[in-house]
């Protein structure tokens, strides 16, 4: 079915939007640092609290129908990451001097932003992305996913009247109420830049628009469990990681490769965590209403509880179960469908015998059937196997004895930059392989004084390969 083109009222709006961005932009450019702070400050604060959020976090599991609310809830503590990271760095004037070699950094704004919301972080992505722009003098247009137009637009509207209690424009930061493809292809043809959080098919049409893009890469979180881990630990973390919202994130845990030494240990932790382990019969009946015949994932199950996912399939799980298990029987390749994405509350069990060797394999076979470029982690207390690992793995993002979902975007017990949005690199069709921060958000202007000679002899460069006969004429 052909793509209808933009109306011209939809033009018009772009061009009423972009005008008043353009204003705002050229007001917010002349703010200093200690102005920007106190105004991240504000926006901040006047959507992460929680008489603020938490009902933002009820509308947006009641408009979407998808994730937990109570995990929303929780995700307002990623807005004080990025705020704490933000506070701390410098976005105006020099905000870097390196006197060795003679270069001092400036930054600039961007510009006008395009930032498309994803459907399963409606609140987030824009709250954590309006303080990363503010900071570095951006303005931005939010162009909501369909299905979470009205709570993404309460959201920025809540910290537009932020931003006019502090004197600053209401338009720096604007969201479009009635979102529709050719409507978002034209706002990222005009865009400065674009930041597209969600699906690869999102990504791909920031990529293709023309404007210079920051893009995001699907998930297939793998984790391996070796013979030295803490399965209490490990299944604690796995519990985290793959409840939270309901499994709606990328990042939540899909996949354990599990030491074949520990593998009935992990699976009994699990169980205490509320894990309940399918029958091979319940495990084909799961797959049936997660995947069609040809493994693309089917909507009607993507980020609903445990109980809601085994109804589906025609069989009950107690109250307290918070996620399902299933037996991958090492079986991995696009045909496993188990072994792809699952953006639910399951989780896919492989067992490796022998050397660690088996599990790097298959953890390689895992992310050619989706993923790659994104996150995996790992439970083990042997540093050869974690550095094996991260030698080893197609991912941007490790991490070690920690939940991945709530870890690799940034914790307040990691080092990782804080964000919503992580790009995957070339592995996933991203132009970064890192956080989306603070200095994704700005342009900087390179100083360049001169210092002394910094010019090795020939012998020192070419080493053992210099011959002085053959640099003459």
């Amino acid at each position: 079915m052909a793509e209808r083109e933009i109306t011209a009222q939809e033009l018009k709006l772009m061009d009423e939007m972009f005008e008043k961005a353009a204003a705002a932009a050229r007001v917010i450019e002349t703010y200093d640092q200690a102005r920007v702070d106190r105004l991240i400050q504000a926006v901040a604060w006047s959507i992460a609290n929680l008489r603020t959020w938490k009902p933002l976090a009820y509308e947006a599991v009641a408009e979407t129908r998808l994730g937990d609310p109570v995990g929303k809830v929780n995700k307002r503590n990623k807005v004080r990451g990025i705020l704490r990271d933000a506070l701390r760095q410098k976005s105006v004037g020099i905000i870097e001097e390196i006197p060795e070699k003679g270069l001092t950094k400036y930054a600039k704004p961007v510009g006008v932003i395009a930032s498309l919301v994803p459907t399963t972080n409606p609140v987030l992505t824009p709250a954590g992305q309006a303080v990363y722009a503010i900071k570095a003098r951006d303005v931005v247009i939010f162009s909501p996913h369909p299905r979470a137009k009205g709570v993404t637009k309460k959201a920025v509207d809540i910290m537009r009247e932020a931003l006019v209690r502090e004197g600053a424009p209401a338009d720096i930061l604007q969201c479009i109420e009635k979102p529709s493809i050719p409507l978002t292809r034209e706002l990222m043809a005009r865009a400065d830049l674009v930041i597209a959080t969600g699906g690869r098919p999102m990504v791909r049409s920031a990529y293709s628009s023309g404007t210079p893009a920051y893009g995001s890469g699907a998930g297939n979180s793998t984790m391996i469990i070796d013979e030295t881990a803490d399965v209490r630990e490990a299944a604690m973390n796995t519990r985290i990681s793959k409840y939270s919202d309901f499994g709606s994130g990328c990042s939540c845990d899909g996949n354990l490769i599990i030491h074949d030494s520990i593998y009935d240990d992990m699976v009994a932790a699990l169980r205490a965590e509320g894990g309940y382990l399918a029958t091979r019969e319940q495990a084909e009946a799961l797959k049936k209403v997660m995947w069609d015949e040809e493994g693309h994932r089917l909507p009607g199950t993507v980020a609903i509880s445990a109980q809601k996912l085994a109804e589906a399939a025609g069989f009950s799980v107690d109250s307290a179960c918070r996620f399902i298990m299933v037996d991958g029987e090492n079986k991995i390749g696009r045909e496993h469908f188990f072994s792809s994405e699952k953006l639910t509350t399951l989780l896919a069990l492989f067992r490796y015998e022998g050397e660690f060797e088996n599990a790097l394999h298959m953890m390689r076979g895992i992310y050619n059937v989706g993923g790659k470029g994104h996150s995996c982690g790992i439970y083990s207390f042997d540093d050869s196997h974690i550095h094996r690992l991260a030698l080893a793995a197609p991912v941007s993002r490790i991490m070690v004895r920690q939940p991945q979902n709530k870890a690799n975007a940034g914790a307040f017990t990691n080092g990782m930059p804080m964000t919503s949005s992580m790009g995957c690199g070339t592995w996933g069709g991203n132009i970064v392989s890192e956080n989306i921060c603070l200095k994704h958000y700005m342009n900087t202007t390179w100083v360049s004084r001169t210092i002394p000679e910094d010019k090795p002899s020939d012998e020192e460069l070419f080493g053992e390969f210099y011959d002085p006969a053959m640099d003459v004429e």
